[in-house]
């Protein structure tokens, strides 16, 4: 499996396809189902684990601490990625509202309670979930750089980070931001061309693609837009005498893959075989041409 690392932080690595588990408790899997999924995505090569701490109304990390305890040896083969920022209103959170809270204190509990939830000591990156219009950068930065000092977390990134909010928080921080998770898919590639990904490969920061099947619309969606990317993968899967069924998807993942500020696509699918399809992307080479296809399909229109 190939890996990306940024020159800033050489010892760091994700592997090239990361595995997304913001629906692990959907899939209705027993603990020793769960782990027998993690062991297959981790032979495949898929060593980025994706998950946050309200995934799952706040039992998705729970979920993945009991699988990983029934062989806690595999802790080693991964990198595990956290993220926090985000409070949902209810009983779990106590919040009122769903609201941001960057707030040193709120910061710091949710790593601990990540942590414990995991069964983990340490986690490998701690996201920023979503910007905050209340962002106390200095005081921000102070709690990041002490739970790195305290060894509770490896490395820190944000997500869904404009280039001016990323740089904000970088200027107070002494350590590298190594990613940015953001959204982006044939059917949302605005970060092409809003400074997201050109920010990505000046500053050698990780980009992470979530959401890169555009939340299924690419293959499901009845939408006009959905549906003329659809039309035009169909096409290409013919073209390239690919399976009907993974083509499709391949082809979606190989378009990502071949930008240059090497994107690290999210895929949160239960089902190891149609990972396992996915990854074929990762021997897919799209020509210059067949990439601008595929972005006028998803744009709706041919570059100026």
């Amino acid at each position: 499996m190939q890996r990306v690392s940024s020159p800033l932080v050489p010892e760091f690595s994700l592997s090239r396809i990361a595995f997304g588990l913001w629906r692990l408790t959907d899939w209705n899997y027993s603990p020793a189902e769960r782990l027998s999924l993690f062991e297959q995505m981790l032979d495949l090569g898929v060593t980025t684990f994706d998950l946050a701490d309200i995934y799952g109304d706040y039992r998705c990390e729970q979920t993945f601490g009991k699988a990983l305890k029934l062989k806690p040896q595999l802790r080693e083969r991964m990198e595990i990625v956290s993220k926090c920022s985000i409070r949902l209103a209810g009983e779990a959170s106590g919040a009122r509202i769903n609201h941001y809270d960057t707030g040193a204190a709120h910061v710091r509990n949710a790593v601990e309670t990540s942590l414990r939830d995991m069964g983990i000591e340490q986690m490998d990156l701690l996201l920023l979930h979503r910007p905050d219009p209340l962002m106390d950068a200095d005081a921000l930065a102070e709690v990041l750089e002490a739970l790195v000092a305290e060894g509770k977390v490896k490395h820190l990134g944000v997500s869904n980070f404009l280039p001016h909010q990323f740089d904000l928080l970088q200027s107070r921080l002494s350590l590298p931001l190594a990613a940015n998770q953001i959204e982006a898919s044939l059917l949302h590639s605005l970060p092409m061309f809003d400074g997201q990904l050109n920010h990505c490969q000046q500053h050698k920061v990780i980009p992470m693609a979530w959401s890169p099947f555009a939340g299924g619309r690419l293959f499901s969606g009845s939408d006009e837009d959905a549906v003329r990317v659809q039309r035009e993968l169909q096409r290409l899967t013919q073209a390239r005498g690919l399976d009907a069924e993974s083509g499709p998807m391949q082809l979606a993942l190989a378009w990502l893959l071949k930008h240059p500020a090497q994107m690290i696509p999210v895929l949160g699918s239960g089902n190891p075989q149609r990972l396992e399809s996915a990854l074929a992307a990762l021997e897919m080479e799209l020509d210059r041409e067949e990439w601008f296809e595929l972005l006028r399909a998803g744009r709706g229109r041919d570059v100026d």
